[in-house]
């Protein structure tokens, strides 16, 4: 299965990125992904089985993933699933580990693996949706980073 990953150094605690990236009230204060973003009805917040819907913008389809929260240890480690099958996805998965590297910076390591389909076209699509995953990704971290460089007090629960 095509895989990658992502590591980003950010200006916050693990504690508090860990709050804020799975903040699904707020995450689209700062996600340059998504369109839409929510835990399905019966979580108020998210947690170990919890279930979000997270919409991508109209320029990369609007497909909508549905994961599952499959591990869930706050402020160290998070993984989800897709539990849907949107357009061109047959599997995907992501783990987002985080690594305290002072009272105030973190390390984010967001990696990822998925599947296409249809099986025929993965010669195509993997390495497409490859760069495209690991290109969004940076894009999404980069723009958290400087949102927290903008004031990450404000963001206090």
């Amino acid at each position: 299965m095509p895989h990658g990953s992502v590591t980003e150094v950010l200006p916050a605690s693990a504690e508090d990125v860990f709050r804020i990236i799975h903040d699904y009230r707020r995450r689209l204060e700062w996600d340059t992904l998504l369109q839409d973003a929510y835990l399905e009805p019966g979580h108020e917040a998210a947690a170990l089985g919890a279930v979000a819907v997270c919409r991508g913008r109209r320029r990369l389809g609007g497909f909508a993933l549905r994961t599952v929260y499959i591990s869930f240890d706050p402020g160290r480690v998070a993984a989800i699933r897709m539990i849907n099958r949107p357009p061109f996805f047959d599997r995907f998965a992501a783990t987002i580990r985080h690594t305290p590297l002072s009272e105030n910076s973190s390390q984010v390591d967001y990696k990822f693996d998925f599947a296409a389909r249809p099986s025929w076209l993965r010669w195509l699509l993997h390495p497409i949706m490859q760069a495209a995953f690991r290109w969004e990704t940076r894009r999404r971290l980069s723009a958290l980073r400087r949102r927290l460089e903008q004031g990450a007090a404000s963001w206090e629960a």
